[in-house]
């Protein structure tokens, strides 16, 4: 139950909350401003991925461009489907990619399953940015996206060892490369570091019953693949 009152309070209410919401701007733009400040680690392992062209380097999938986001998909290699959140997160990130790529930005997805599989699971989800495959390389697990059974007991992921109860994770991570080829780390982020980068959140935040989980099982239990809502 809200308080109903006039055009007036509620334009007074609304000018006091805008102050807020224009506080948290600035303190966003500045942890921005923080990220970029972060230092780099240089990349000086291999990784040779399969991608739709064949055998793709890290380096490759940069794309002729000096900056690369990569997304840390959940698809296990012995799965059949991608994870129904990860999956609601992608469901964004068709049309970005071309807005990045002006950017000097490139986008790609990570995940350990066999190509085919990410092949068959794209075309039937609508999608159409680069997916690539990190099942022959040490990739997700050098990133603290994938575990053995073994390391899921003590696994560190989003930068605290504490186990996790699932064999892949999600996150995005951030690379830069210089003229002369040598790629670095930037940034990586894990859990509710990905929530900004999931438009629906953003726009279910803007209503009156907001993401409208609570009594849920699991925050997302209500998340289906987009072609399994009833």
């Amino acid at each position: 139950m809200h308080k109903i009152v006039t055009n007036e309070e509620w334009l007074a209410a609304r000018k006091g909350f805008l102050a807020k919401e224009k506080e948290f701007t600035r303190l966003r733009d500045e942890l921005a401003r923080q990220r970029r400040e972060l230092p780099w680690v240089k990349v000086d392992k291999t990784y040779v991925f399969d991608g739709p062209n064949g055998k793709e380097s890290l380096s490759d999938l940069f794309a002729g461009r000096s900056q690369l986001i990569v997304n840390h998909f959940m698809f296990g290699a012995d799965w059949n489907e991608g994870c129904p959140s990860c999956s609601f997160w992608a469901d964004t990130y068709n049309g970005v990619v071309v807005h990045l790529e002006h950017r000097d930005a490139s986008f790609v997805v990570i995940s350990r399953a066999p190509l085919e599989k990410l092949e068959a699971y794209k075309k039937r989800m609508g999608w159409s940015f680069k997916w690539v495959s990190a099942l022959h390389n040490d990739f997700n697990r050098d990133y603290h996206v994938s575990f053995t059974p073994e390391e899921q007991k003590a696994a560190v992921y989003n930068y605290e060892a504490g186990g996790f109860g699932s064999s892949e994770a999600p996150g995005v991570s951030v690379f830069a490369r210089d003229g002369a080829g040598n790629i670095f780390h930037t940034y990586s982020c894990y859990a509710r570091g990905l929530d900004t980068l999931n438009g629906a959140y953003q726009l279910l935040d803007l209503l009156p019953k907001g993401r409208d989980e609570q009594g849920l099982p699991h925050p997302m239990a209500w998340v289906r693949r987009h072609d399994k809502y009833e």
